[in-house]
């Protein structure tokens, strides 16, 4: 980490030219769950940059903004609770902070959990940054009687407060007015013990560089066994002296210095909300904190679970997979598209070969752009409009604190619903994600388990209107993959070593979701994954063309018609799990074809999605997975997945015709 005064000049995407030249440039900080992307929406307008930090997978969001004429250059980075970071999203925020020029940072702050948050706040102040308080969520402060005395906190701590309801816009023209007004660093000092503060002292007077951040801060970061600080300053300074007053420093105390500080920064924040603020907790229970617990106990939360389900099956099973793919696949595509792009390359193009590469069976327009587009879209839209609807809720955390006692049986915690979730919107996304939990043991199971047993919206949806009509076939498939989830997670659990995961997650205020912020988040989310997935299903359309010349496509159909064959379905299915190697749901939607074909029906037709929804990840997945998990961990998954989701059609198929049902 290079945190002297020059500029860092790596970029993924652009890191800092998204920004206009000559702006200023403020950095947007705080805790999860605070209102930080709805201020960074009113202050730009829009979601204009979202980009990974180079060398990481965490997203970095960058926009523009005009106050009084002048442009504005905002970073809104990852939630932290910390400037001693523990997750990679913590470390991307401390990164940009302690890289990136910037004239201002705003702590966008909890206004009801001030003695919670002010810890961030303190630490802030000890870099020497300029600094802005933006007390968010003002709102729900009032509802919970708690008044605040914004020029008393704004007195102790030597740096402007700005109070703000950023979802209803009040406020946010005393944020621009104090951006503009961009404060000098604060000289407030809030000093510690007798014995940690002149190690702070001794410290400081040893650093000759010239760091972004205040020499103090450094200290306080090296006596609290920060790696990486530690790591820069052993190549610039005098790293065995600064060693030798921190060990002689512990020798103080029992508990680790990084225990005291936080004891006594607690001591000075629990003066400062006690001279700034009033709490009057209302003496009833009101109906979000009842809706909150109801979704939590185990009792109740799991019927509310299953009203949420039945709620996103409804919109994104019925409405995104059906009403929406039909109309688009049969009636735009079928009708008027096909017929008419066929007409016109058959009449361009004289030689077969050459039109088959954009039409007919296999075609770059008629199936590759129809299937994007007709089928996949209206699914992937209405999956992000209903997981940005949750999001914004605060459902997820709650969500997390019902099922830890179930994950926690197949070797992962509450914290893995978010990975989880986040794959049935798509499983490449949610693989890096499994970069936040906690431990190797828990990466790899959630890596597992998001391959195998977690079909992304795109696959789910084609899944769902293959299912449509059928109840029966809908619940006998829901069953076959819960039970593969839990099965394969809880033997996962016994034979991968490891410890077993620790679980702690903030549990934000239930709140109504700001339509214009799920719509921004819908759009960007959707435009992404539109760029990755349509110049994939191009390649494949491409691919599949030149297998069928060279004979690769047939040879590589004949021998997957094999174990095809021994699960009880059609040779032709061969062909759809063939697709499913260039991605997910491009199988799925083969098998699509097949049943409107009339050559997947009843049990073959139930067995076909089982195993295709277990079936090989996509290109796109597996190439994560190497990335995360190694080429070793990904190779044998793989070598696990392939022949068990055969397997499990082999079983589906002997129990369902043994018993003789019919679907």
């Amino acid at each position: 980490m290079n945190t002297r005064t020059k500029r860092k000049e790596a970029s993924c995407h652009g890191t800092t030219d998204e920004i206009i030249a000559g702006s200023k440039r403020v950095i947007l900080v705080g805790n999860p769950n605070v209102g930080k992307s709805v201020v960074f929406g009113n202050l730009t307008g829009n979601y204009v940059t979202v980009s990974n930090y180079p060398g990481t997978t965490v997203e970095v969001t960058r926009g523009n903004g005009r106050i009084e004429e002048k442009n504005i250059g905002i970073i809104d980075t990852p939630g932290m609770y910390s400037f001693l970071p523990i997750t990679e999203e913590e470390s991307v925020a401390r990164a940009i902070l302690l890289n990136e020029d910037s004239d201002a940072v705003i702590h966008v702050a909890d206004a009801k959990s001030l003695e919670r948050t002010l810890h961030l706040t303190l630490q802030l102040m000890e870099t020497g940054l300029p600094l802005i308080l933006n007390l968010n969520l003002m709102d729900e402060a009032d509802r919970l009687g708690i008044k605040i005395d914004l020029e008393k906190l704004q007195s102790k701590l030597g740096i402007p407060v700005v109070a703000t309801i950023a979802t209803e816009n009040k406020g946010m023209d005393n944020l621009r007015r104090a951006i503009i007004n961009i404060p000098k660093k604060s000289d407030k000092i809030f000093r510690y013990d007798a014995t940690i503060e002149p190690a702070i002292t001794k410290i400081t007077r040893l650093i000759r560089g010239n760091y972004r951040i205040s020499n103090r801060a450094l200290a306080l970061l090296l006596l609290q066994d920060d790696p990486e600080i530690n790591d820069l300053l052993e190549k610039e300074e005098n790293k065995a002296a600064i060693d030798k007053i921190v060990e002689e420093t512990k020798k103080f105390f029992s508990e680790p210095l990084n225990y005291l500080i936080t004891i006594q920064r607690q001591k000075i924040i629990n003066e400062i909300v006690k001279e700034s603020t009033i709490a009057v907790r209302p003496e009833r229970v009101g109906f979000r904190e009842r809706l909150s617990r109801i979704m939590m106990s185990p009792i109740t939360g799991l019927p509310f679970l299953l009203l949420v389900m039945y709620g996103l099956y409804e919109f994104v099973g019925v409405f995104g997979a059906q009403v929406a793919v039909d109309y688009l696949e049969k009636t735009i595509f079928g009708n008027y598209i096909n017929p008419y792009v066929t007409k016109i390359v058959t009449m361009i193009i004289p030689w077969k070969i050459l039109q088959d590469l954009f039409v007919n069976d296999y075609g770059i327009i008629t199936l590759g752009v129809r299937y994007a587009i007709a089928i996949i879209m209206p699914i992937v839209a209405t999956f992000f409009i209903a997981f940005s609807i949750i999001e914004d809720t605060g459902y997820l955390p709650r969500l997390a604190m019902l099922i830890d006692r179930v994950f926690k049986k197949i070797g992962l915690n509450g914290r893995a619903v978010i990975p989880v979730v986040l794959g049935f919107g798509c499983d490449t996304m949610a693989t890096m994600v499994t970069r936040t939990l906690e431990t190797r043991k828990e990466k790899v199971i959630a890596t597992l388990l998001l391959a195998l047993a977690i079909p992304c919206s795109a696959q789910l949806g084609v899944i769902l209107v293959l299912l449509s009509g059928n109840i029966d076939m809908l619940w006998i498939f829901a069953g076959v993959m819960a039970l593969v989830f839990m099965l394969v997670g809880f033997l996962a659990s016994k034979i991968i070593p490891g410890e077993s995961p620790l679980f702690y997650m903030e549990v934000p205020p239930l709140r109504w979701p700001k339509l214009s912020n799920v719509f921004t988040k819908t759009y960007t989310r959707v435009e992404w994954y539109f760029k990755e997935v349509l110049p994939l299903f191009i390649l494949a359309s491409v691919f599949i063309w030149i297998g069928k010349i060279t004979k690769l496509f047939d040879l590589a159909v004949d021998l997957l018609s094999y174990p095809t064959s021994w699960i009880g379905l059609p040779k032709e299915a061969a062909t759809a799990f063939l697709f499913g190697f260039f991605r997910r749901d491009f199988g799925a939607a083969g098998l699509y074809d097949l049943k409107n074909e009339g050559l997947l029906t009843g049990v073959p037709l139930l067995v076909s999605i089982v195993t295709i929804a277990l079936f090989m990840p996509c290109i796109a997945q597996f190439s994560i997975t190497i990335k995360e998990r190694g080429w070793k961990m990904a190779l044998g998954m793989a070598a696990f997945i392939f022949p068990f989701a055969f397997l499990v059609g082999f079983l589906v198929n002997l129990v369902l015709t043994t018993l003789g049902v019919t679907l």
